[in-house]
């Protein structure tokens, strides 16, 4: 019984630290954006990432992703830094997200303006002592957005079909 109760107590111990996105076409700027968050959260975080839903992706973007969300959902928690990964609620709240989660960090991309000021407002507003953090962008890869990738995707059939 001790030891269950210890258990208990180490997992309450563990900071929480919440992550999002699309995470279409999954690349080695998803995976450094996740190793990141996570370390926001010190040793033993526990990171769980919230993955968009095609729909919210369309109204956001004006398209639907390349790769269905349960598939994206599953190639994210997949990943050795992630704990968790859920889809995101279809009328897109982060409010619902935050009180679900119950974070102690929320991590946000170098591109994910918008998201920033809504958490950081909705923080703030309720009062809640969860620190909102920014992860910066790595290096100047090629490959380093799922748009990147797409774009060469077309140049590459352009070229072949010439």
């Amino acid at each position: 019984m001790a030891e269950k109760k210890r258990g208990k107590e180490q997992r309450r111990k563990r900071k929480v630290v919440l992550a999002s996105g699309v995470f279409d076409l999954l690349h080695l700027g998803h995976v450094r954006f996740l190793e990141e968050a996570k370390k926001a959260g010190g040793k033993n975080a526990e990171l769980i990432v919230i993955v968009a839903r095609d729909s919210t992706v369309e109204k956001r973007k004006g398209s639907k992703p390349v790769i269905p969300e349960n598939q994206r959902r599953a190639l994210v928690e997949s990943l050795k830094v992630v704990d968790e990964a859920i889809l995101g609620y279809e009328d897109f709240s982060i409010g619902k997200v935050i009180e679900k989660i119950k974070p102690d960090v929320i991590a946000v991309g170098h591109d994910q303006d918008g998201m920033e000021k809504a958490v950081k407002d909705y923080v703030r507003e309720k009062g809640l002592k969860i620190r909102v953090v920014r992860i910066g962008k790595f290096g100047e890869d090629e490959l380093d957005s799922s748009s990147k990738i797409k774009q060469k995707i077309i140049e590459h059939y352009r070229r072949r079909g010439e």
